[in-house]
């Protein structure tokens, strides 16, 4: 039988795959295992560390949570929690509402986008982190403000962007699916983001295969468009839960981040299963059910490696 146009696309990814591994060039690290804790709520960082080191998992995408000068994480707190962990910050999840939109039609909006980013470099300098999360449009609206929007974020991005030089830290521009934000929902929409930015501070890429899924006509072949560009990806299954719950062709996804030679310092997946619904950042303010939460890190921990593992061995 005539295989289906994304079977072709799989087979021809796994081709590449298979023969990295027979020319011994696969490499000898895995992929980076990272964690996203926005969506563990109010949890104590302390015990989020604890959970995470349970599991193997020494890496963490910390919640962006400096929303003013009195909020936030503690830096001095976290790197003491962080290494009694031995848990190393990968990036920071940066958390762009109609609060602190680039791409608003209120400048004091805009104002408020480039302070929360400077604040956020600022702490991301101080606990090591190599990437700043930065969504275009406000999540949770995704209707225009008008025709000018994709402009008006452009040049307000471009106003900070020398910052990212100076503190060292990645830009990682993340497109979302049309039914959260209303601009730039494809890996290319990124790329002529970035393009349009035009700035070394502004050079990287955040995927999310959970937007993927709705966004892209094949999730795999996204991802080597993204290349050298992309330094995070945000995991979880096609229904947003744990890996392994649902329908996600996670063998692909893991064999397309090989192919891009993604299994190298500075490049992470991290998994963000936020549950099935349109709206999961309510419980980034709320009182988490911890019983959940262990059995969500370890049973995606555990079913990524063990994939990723069969692949490399096969």
């Amino acid at each position: 039988m005539k295989p289906q146009h994304f079977e072709k696309k799989n087979a021809a990814i796994r081709a590449r795959f298979d023969e990295l591994k027979r020319t011994k060039k696969l490499g000898p690290h895995c992929l980076n295992l990272s964690w996203s804790n926005w969506g563990f709520g109010l949890e104590p960082l302390a015990d989020s560390a604890q959970r995470l080191a349970a599991s193997g998992i020494n890496c963490i995408e910390l919640h962006g949570n400096h929303y003013g000068p009195d909020l936030g994480y503690n830096a001095k707190e976290t790197r003491a929690i962080l290494k009694d962990n031995n848990i190393a910050v990968a990036g920071i999840c940066g958390m762009f509402s109609p609060d602190n939109d680039l791409s608003s039609n209120r400048g004091v909006q805009r104002q408020h986008a480039i302070d929360y980013i400077r604040r956020e470099l600022d702490f991301g300098t101080a606990v090591g982190a190599g990437y700043l999360l930065v969504v275009p449009g406000a999540v949770g609206r995704p209707a225009a403000y008008d025709a000018a929007e994709f402009e008006r974020s452009v040049a307000t991005l471009r106003i900070v962007a020398p910052a990212f030089v100076a503190h060292k830290i990645k830009a990682a521009i993340e497109p979302i699916r049309a039914a959260e934000v209303s601009l730039v929902h494809t890996i290319a929409d990124a790329q002529r983001y970035i393009a349009a930015v035009n700035h070394a501070g502004v050079q990287h890429i955040n995927g999310d295969v959970y937007h993927m899924h709705s966004e892209e006509s094949h999730i795999g072949t996204a991802l080597l468009d993204a290349g050298a560009q992309l330094t995070n990806v945000h995991i979880a299954d096609s229904n947003r839960c744990a890996l392994g719950d649902g329908a996600l062709d996670l063998d692909t996804v893991i064999m397309a981040l090989y192919v891009i030679g993604y299994n190298k310092p500075g490049c992470y997946v991290t998994p963000e299963p936020l549950g099935p619904g349109g709206d999961p950042y309510p419980a980034m303010h709320g009182k988490p059910d911890v019983t959940q939460l262990d059995a969500l890190v370890r049973t995606t921990a555990t079913y990524f490696r063990e994939r990723e593992r069969a692949l490399r061995e096969a």
